[in-house]
């Protein structure tokens, strides 16, 4: 049942709500200096305009809440010796969090030039949304964070990450009642569905209802509190209600609340871990009703600001203008009485800093928000043991994912014991064909469990659940806390994720110019079902175009990846899985696939990025290619291949070059990305001044917008996907698309001088055969046999 705590006896003696009240109020005035003063920070003297910054920037009305909880967690944290980390999940809520950091003294030990004195205390006030400064919501660098406050929706399934495997850690997630309105907010309350309490730590949910968002009211706010009740009871939450206006009040109901919530978080411990208790526990969550901008001004300009909308941002917006406004800041920021707060010298009082804890305990300092700090290397097996054997080029076929689910398998059982390796993705392992994993571990299930389910394991290290966004934020949240992951999901659902993997990228751009922030381990994703062989499920399921969305973000944190078969497959996973700091795509087939590299050969090519298959082309050395056939992806290799084998027996004089790109970066400069070629090494591999034609996994323009910089670039033409898709036969989704082999041909008829009128009847033959196979396909629903059972016979 829920417990309404604002009818909880008092725990708090006098003395102890003194100083909660004491830090709760610093932390206020510091969060209302940041956002208005750039001068007199202790209001030493009189409050001229000149004390305040031009541009008034910044978000007030989140940020009483947010002290309200970073207090009590430090009360809590100190008071029980706990190992706590938080999500600061309301937008903008940076005010609170620095200015908490700041008393503590881990901003201090991060930024030594903001120290804890008068001096240090204008410089906090000054950088913040200031030019040269910090931005104004939760970020990389903010000491304690692993949540960028700045787009809503994710924090609880970040919060999940972070306690998955980490069995003694608390993870406070602190939830804004407009993020909450968010569908990947939604969807995350279900991971406590995924929670196991032996091996997991505990999320600590803290829905923070102040009533509006930008100039709207909240959803959830407005429901009555029994239907609220209601609903977090059915997600699977215990609630315990806090509210009210009264700072005393809430002082003591909220220690209560908290008491009551990690006293129920070590019982449901202890029963799991001393007493084998399988049920799925009810984990405790706090309901947190204050007004939005509590104690700022009641009314500016005769309207109410205190518990509406105005004060979501700056309540006052005039001041340096306005001498009333200007009035109005010095008396709402005296009303703190900083000189109770901080001495002669700016530092906090003792009284201020009862309530923290010290070294690593201190939210700011925690090391599981600077996961590189805890990160060990992936204990990965040497590739020779899965690799397929190649005597000849092509002569076999494998599915490539299922090769990478054997290895995969054994990374799992070699992790076992340290618990830092987590596979996810919504509802696809099996069919991505990374089924052998189960045979290391199961999937994480914390529900009912029926007779006929399969694989499904309350200790298991595999999670599924269909919510691309929750897989994702699960994922950034274990990384961020210093493990290890991978992300398998259908190439066409991926682009789910898009605004996500943005922020991701974006914190590890700026955390590679932190120095205090140690490198973590790459979001990796393997993108596979991919658009050429989604002929079975049609349109709906073709869609290769993240890859574009990613190569548009910083050079220095992306990479991607096409490895045209499973040996490849290995060692680009290998690659990856090694790497730290990156956001790594690797898009690879399921489908049976022909094996064209041996393990070795494989390894050099991936580590060489793209190069030359000179078992494919008709080089012999002694002049340039006429033609260069090139290919990025799976299906497109085949074709590839295809059209060079029929070129070698049509055309027998013509220089065929064959060039393979697994790393599609090296199509760029290198002065634009730290895998791109030299224009010395471009050319060289694909000539000045030949005509190139490339068949690409996705979609064309993607390959131009690389290479339009190049000397060659008029003589490139590339064939891809252009959103001609539907249920039909493998084969016909690449002739759709003018992919296929015999399109191939024909654009390399048509582009190497004096082939066009020498060549005409085999031009003439290939699109015979493109006809053919059209009126084929519709009256036998195969494809032609001399394609079906094609096989390289170079």
């Amino acid at each position: 049942m829920s417990v309404d705590t604002r009818q909880a006896p008092a725990r708090l003696e006098d003395d102890e709500l003194r100083s909660l009240d004491a830090h709760w109020r610093a932390a206020n005035y510091l969060a209302v200096g940041q956002i208005y003063l750039m001068a007199n920070p202790l209001l030493t003297e009189p409050l001229r305009p000149e004390h305040v910054k031009p541009r008034l920037l910044g978000h007030w009305g989140t940020s009483p809440g947010l002290n309200l909880v970073h207090t009590h967690l430090n009360r809590v944290v100190k008071a029980r010796g706990l190992d706590a980390v938080c999500i600061w999940g309301p937008g903008h809520g940076g005010p609170a969090v620095l200015a908490n950091s700041w008393l503590e003294g881990s901003y201090t030990e991060t930024y030594p030039d903001v120290t804890r004195d008068a001096a240090g205390m204008a410089r906090l006030f000054k950088q913040f949304s200031f030019p040269g400064g910090v931005p104004s919501h939760v970020a990389p660098e903010t000491p304690g964070s692993i949540h960028e406050g700045g787009e809503l929706g994710y924090a609880l399934s970040h919060a999940y990450g972070a306690a998955f495997d980490n069995p003694d850690l608390l993870v406070a997630c602190v939830i804004g009642d407009g993020e909450a309105e968010t569908g990947p907010l939604a969807a995350s309350w279900h991971s406590n569905k995924f929670l196991a309490p032996v091996h997991d730590g505990a999320v600590l949910p803290i829905l923070h209802l102040n009533g509006y968002k930008i100039a709207n009211p909240t959803v959830l706010s407005r429901l009555p509190e029994h239907e609220l009740d209601e609903l977090l009871r059915g997600y699977g939450h215990a609630p315990l209600h806090v509210g009210g206006d009264d700072p005393a009040a809430v002082h003591r109901a909220m220690a209560a609340a908290m008491d009551d919530a990690v006293e129920r978080i070590a019982a449901i411990r202890s029963s799991a871990r001393e007493d084998g208790v399988g049920e799925r526990p009810h984990w405790p969550m706090i309901v947190l009703r204050t007004p939005k901008g509590w104690t700022g001004p009641a009314e500016v300009d005769g309207l109410p600001v205190e518990g509406t909308w105005r004060s979501h941002q700056v309540p006052l917006s005039a001041v340096r203008d306005n001498p009333e406004h200007l009035r109005q800041l010095e008396q709402w920021m005296r009303s703190y009485r900083p000189e109770e707060l901080f001495d002669e010298l700016g530092a906090p009082r003792p009284d201020v800093l009862a309530c923290v804890p010290e070294g690593r305990s201190r939210l700011g300092a925690t090391p599981y928000a600077n996961g590189g700090l805890l990160l060990r290397e992936l204990p990965l097996p040497p590739l020779e043991k899965y690799a397929v054997e190649v005597d000849k080029p092509g002569a076999t076929l494998h599915e490539p994912t299922r090769v990478l689910g054997d290895m995969l398998q054994d990374v799992m059982h070699a992790t076992r014991e340290r618990r830092d390796f987590r596979l996810v993705g919504p509802d696809e392992t099996a069919s991505n064909r990374l089924q052998a994993v189960y045979g290391a571990s199961g999937k994480a299930w914390q529900a009912q469990v029926l007779e006929v389910d399969e694989h499904l394991e309350r200790h298991g290290r595999v999670m599924e659940i269909l919510s691309e966004h929750t897989c994702q934020g699960w994922l950034e949240g274990y990384l961020l806390t210093g493990r290890h992951g991978l992300f398998s999901c259908y190439e066409a659902f991926v682009h789910i994720v898009d605004s996500m993997v943005n922020q991701h990228i974006k914190w590890l751009r700026t955390t590679r110019r932190l120095s205090w922030r140690a490198p973590i381990a790459s979001l990796n994703y393997l993108l596979t079902s991919h658009v050429w062989r989604q002929d079975h499920n049609g349109f709906s399921h073709q869609d290769p175009g993240f890859v574009d969305h990613i190569l548009n973000k910083s050079p220095e944190a992306v990479r991607v990846y096409f490895p045209p078969d499973a040996n490849t497959l290995l060692s680009v996973a290998d690659h990856a899985l090694r790497s730290k700091d990156y956001v790594n795509v690797i898009v690879a087939g399921k489908q049976p696939c022909f094996d064209w590299l041996s393990m070795e050969e494989a390894k050099v090519h991936c580590a060489r990025g793209a190069g030359i298959w000179d078992w494919a082309g008709t080089e012999d050395g002694t002049r340039e290619p006429d033609v260069v056939l090139a290919c990025a992806g799976d299906v497109p290799t085949q074709e590839v291949l295809a059209a060079a084998q029929l070129l070698r027996r049509e055309l027998p004089g013509l220089a065929v070059r064959v060039v393979n790109v697994v790393d599609i970066a090296r199509l760029l400069p290198s002065e634009e990305h730290p895998h791109g070629m030299s224009d010395f090494a471009y050319d060289g591999l694909f000539t000045a001044d030949r005509p190139v034609v490339f068949a690409y996994h996705g979609y064309p323009w993607l390959i131009h917008r690389l290479a339009y910089r190049r000397t060659g670039h008029e003589n490139l033409h590339v064939r891809g996907y252009k959103e001609i898709g539907t249920t039909t036969t493998p084969f016909d989704m690449v002739v759709r698309n003018d992919l296929d082999r015999y399109r191939l041909v024909t654009d390399v008829i048509d582009r190497v001088p004096g082939l066009a009128v020498r060549a005409a009847a085999v031009r003439q033959r290939m699109e015979d055969t493109r006809q053919r196979h059209h009126a084929w396909i519709r009256e036998h629903g195969t494809d032609l046999p001399e394609v079906a059972d094609w096989t390289w016979d170079g």
